[in-house]
């Protein structure tokens, strides 16, 4: 029976630049494939799955020993959209070498495989699923423009009331788009009078590492 095999677009162990986790030892695992088209995006190398190698779940468990050998805290699955991929058997793959696993997601798509961290990052022209909304740990959002921030707003809300009574409400993050001020300066003033969200930097791109 055939192994299960990923498009990977490229795995690195760096650091955490984004969100709570920011600045902490992690190993990325970047899927190839999104179907999402944000036109800000950084990576939209990663956009297309069939230019990508094929690479074995056997192959991805061993660089991931090999990264929490060297120190990597965590494994953040990211891409892309790595919720076009059916997840579970990555998961079970790696759940046992040591390292939680981090899903980066807009949320488009089915939630599959089991995260201790979900990060949501949904975008206005597509918006996530309700049930990753439900279960995210951190809703990030980017800020270009003062409708982004209604967005956000929007979005805290519905993350909030598709959850169980016993479940904590997500971490609440603004983050500028990468060299735009207009964002940046409403991202700022937001947070400021806002307590409840905080603000998320892009550091490994202010530090030059990837």
């Amino acid at each position: 029976m055939p192994q299960p095999t990923l498009p990977v677009v490229e795995t690195f162990h760096s650091l955490q630049g984004e969100g709570l986790h920011s600045g902490r030892s992690a190993l990325f695992i970047r899927l190839g494939g999104c179907s999402v088209g944000c036109s800000w995006c950084d990576t939209k190398h990663s956009w297309p799955q069939d230019v990508h190698p094929l690479l074995s779940l056997e192959a991805l468990q061993q660089k991931v020993q090999t990264a929490v050998a060297n120190g990597a805290a965590f494994v953040v699955i990211t891409g892309g959209e790595p919720l076009e991929h059916h997840l579970g058997p990555l998961c079970d793959a790696l759940q046992t070498l040591g390292a939680p696993l981090h899903l980066e997601t807009s949320g488009v798509g089915t939630l599959t495989g089991t995260f201790a961290w979900i990060t949501l990052s949904p975008k206005p022209h597509r918006p996530p699923e309700p049930e990753v909304l439900a279960a995210c740990h951190e809703l990030k959002v980017v800020v270009h423009e003062a409708g982004d921030l209604s967005f956000a707003e929007a979005m805290a809300a519905a993350a909030s009331q598709g959850r169980r009574s016993d479940q904590p409400a997500p971490h609440l993050l603004l983050q500028p788009g990468w060299q735009s001020a207009e964002g940046q300066q409403l991202a700022i003033d937001y947070v400021r009078s806002h307590p409840y969200w905080r603000l998320s930097l892009q550091s490994h791109k202010w530090l030059g590492v990837r």
